[in-house]
């Protein structure tokens, strides 16, 4: 890790339709921190989410990114410097594995008419199939990927223009055990492979965060409840406080459990 700032969000409240949504936000990210953000559903983990990615704006308070504040820069731009994997990603066209990766270039969810990529981008497409074990499935198609596969494939997306910054938005949605245990090694891989890019991970379940996981944010009611070193944060009180219930956590071979407690 080093001391470079990736992400700041400082004083941060977002209200929508009269709303409070988000109060008082603050969070730091440096280069080489991976961050899981956990909270119950309604929390507000989706629309921090939003700001850390440029998607949202802060109703009060400031976000800054890669050094850039949000309302100061231009928006387009400062996007193509954060890589975003979203399970949900809106795509039906029976794309190539190589041509989902493709559409990375261009920030489009559907490959640009009459474009074509240039050797440099060709070569990084094939390094990420490489590292991110998508070779082989070159030739298979966006419906018929496992959604494993698109996972895979939506990291290698996200990587394309070597962001600094990467944001998984419930990237085990869909996933069954099996599949997302792959995924998981995976994104340790990415960890190892690129020991300089910070990460922010959204999840409801601790199982699902991977090894490499160094700090953690819980919210609650739109509020930062606890932030820090994942070991400190990810603890039986704190993560029970956040729930509002009972729950025991345990911390064994590098990854997470957690079990309801059954109140006395």
């Amino acid at each position: 890790m080093t001391d470079r700032e990736i992400l700041r969000l400082e004083t941060v409240d977002f209200v929508r339709e009269s709303r409070q949504i988000l109060t008082a936000i603050d969070l730091t990210v440096r280069a080489g921190e991976r961050w899981a953000l956990i909270g119950p559903n309604g929390a507000g983990k989706s629309t921090i989410l939003s700001m850390c990615g440029a998607v949202e704006h802060p109703t009060r308070g400031s976000v800054h990114i890669l050094g850039r504040k949000l309302g100061r820069v231009d928006i387009r731009e400062l996007r193509e410097s954060i890589g975003h994997v979203n399970p949900r990603h809106p795509l039906s066209s029976p794309l190539t594995v190589r041509q989902v990766i493709l559409t990375g270039a261009t920030g489009t969810t559907e490959l640009m008419p009459r474009w074509i990529a240039d050797a440099a981008t060709q070569a990084r497409v094939d390094e990420l199939i490489d590292m991110l074990g998508l070779a082989g499935l070159e030739a298979a198609t966006w419906p018929t990927m496992s959604q494993g596969e698109r996972g895979r494939a939506l990291i290698a997306r996200a990587l394309l223009s070597d962001p600094p910054l990467l944001l998984l938005d419930e990237p085990s949605t869909g996933l069954d055990v099996a599949a997302r245990e792959q995924f998981l090694t995976t994104v340790d891989q990415l960890h190892h492979a690129r020991p300089g890019l910070a990460t922010i991970l959204v999840t409801h379940h601790l199982e699902e965060l991977p090894t490499t996981t160094t700090h953690a944010l819980l919210v609650k009611h739109g509020q930062v409840h606890a932030a820090g070193l994942a070991r400190e944060v990810l603890t039986t009180e704190l993560v029970s406080e956040c729930f509002n219930h009972p729950i025991a956590i345990e911390h064994r071979a590098g990854r997470w459990q957690a079990r309801a407690l059954v109140r006395s």
